[in-house]
């Protein structure tokens, strides 16, 4: 696990997006409102392309309030022009559908790869 990642299944993203020839990500990328309060951060990303990726384990399917959480803050990314790119468990058995979903918003951002 890498010491910016909060889960395995993270790092198995970030190794994988990376292993794919695509950019490091920065890690646990914090959004914060005009009084320095952080409202929001996401998993990984590229903040000079405002692409973000994140890992959703089972809670974010399964639970109500993590589900609506999920919601507001995909809403509150988009609306600061950000673009989210979200990975599911059983997305990690198709790896080629992950790096060409990230691969196809970093090139619409203005991204050499």
């Amino acid at each position: 696990m890498d010491g910016g990642s909060e889960s395995p299944q993270e790092t198995r993203v970030r190794l994988l997006l990376v292993d794919g020839g695509l950019p490091i990500p920065e890690t646990q990328i914090e959004f914060r409102d005009r009084y320095g309060v952080v409202r929001v951060r996401v998993d990984m990303g590229w903040r000079e392309w405002k692409v973000a990726v994140e890992y959703d384990g089972v809670q974010h399917w399964s639970d109500r309030r993590q589900r609506s959480w999920d919601i507001d803050r995909i809403a509150m990314l988009e609306s600061a022009k950000w673009v989210v790119v979200r990975v599911s468990a059983e997305m990690l058995t198709r790896p080629d559908v992950i790096l060409r979903r990230v691969r196809e918003k970093l090139r619409a951002a203005g991204c050499p790869v």
